[in-house]
């Protein structure tokens, strides 16, 4: 990938270290987080957002108006991971997130694993799980807990069939420990998120082509916006919601909010 690092450092607001150290994988992906909002608005239009290098730089990078979801982040996270001296290794887990007992969801969400040199850890980061439940900084990947304040995660290992360990990112929330993702550190590769971005932009079944879901992180709170309602979400958890009148509000509420302008048919 013909990556422009300074752009994207600079497009985030990074301007610290720029060894691939622990240190700088933990600023960078708060930094990405706060800067590139979460929005699915190309697949509610019916539009299957490309992973090509250039147009992610231009959509994400060289423009700023607009996010994308998670092949979109994270295959860019990547690319300046990688550019920094990291070894990245591309993941695919299954989402979690109010999964009932039994279910067995298709592994549709793009994670990473970074390697540092001269440290003995792996990393789990991950820059594009667009839920409350979303992991802050990244956590070496071992059965520990992070204070990734104001969120709290932790990673088990759980039965699971098949030669690798099944890795699950556990949030807590409101009292309770609470499921994200399960995950194996099977490699997967460009062609294969390419098949899965092609499903979830486009299939009727996916929850990201029949709604708009936009979210924006910030220090002290997360706005999320999921069809027309409208929620904004504090560090202490406590949370408004209010229902948005039409699409002429959503948008609205995109721009002034979020710092989104939304494409044509988008909202």
């Amino acid at each position: 990938m013909d990556f422009d690092l300074d752009a994207y450092l600079a497009r985030i607001g990074y301007t610290g270290e720029r060894t691939p150290t622990a240190a700088t994988l933990k600023a960078l992906q708060r930094a990405h987080i706060y800067a590139i909002p979460f929005e699915n608005l190309d697949p509610a239009r019916g539009v299957v957002p490309s992973l090509e290098p250039a147009d992610l730089m231009a959509k994400l990078v060289h423009g700023t108006t607009r996010g994308g979801y998670c092949y979109e982040h994270n295959t860019l996270y990547a690319a300046a991971l990688r550019a920094l001296g990291f070894k990245v290794t591309l993941l695919a887990g299954r989402v979690l997130v109010d999964a009932k007992p039994g279910d067995l969801r298709p592994r549709t969400h793009m994670l990473l694993l970074a390697d540092a040199p001269d440290d003995p850890n792996r990393y789990l980061t991950d820059v594009g799980f667009g839920s409350e439940g979303a992991l802050l900084d990244p956590m070496p990947l071992a059965t520990t807990e992070v204070r990734d304040d104001p969120r709290h995660h932790r990673l088990d290992v759980t039965p699971a069939d098949g030669p690798l360990e099944q890795w699950v990112l556990r949030a807590f929330q409101d009292g309770e420990w609470r499921d994200q993702y399960s995950f194996t550190v099977e490699p997967f590769y460009a062609p294969d998120f390419g098949v899965i971005n092609y499903y979830i932009a486009s299939s009727p079944r996916s929850p990201f082509s029949t709604r708009v879901y936009v979210c924006r992180t910030f220090p002290d709170r997360q706005l999320k916006i999921d069809a027309q309602t409208f929620t904004v979400t504090q560090n202490d958890g406590t949370s408004v919601k209010r229902e948005l009148a039409d699409d002429a509000e959503v948008r609205q509420v995109l721009a002034e909010e979020f710092g989104i302008v939304a494409p044509e048919s988008a909202a």
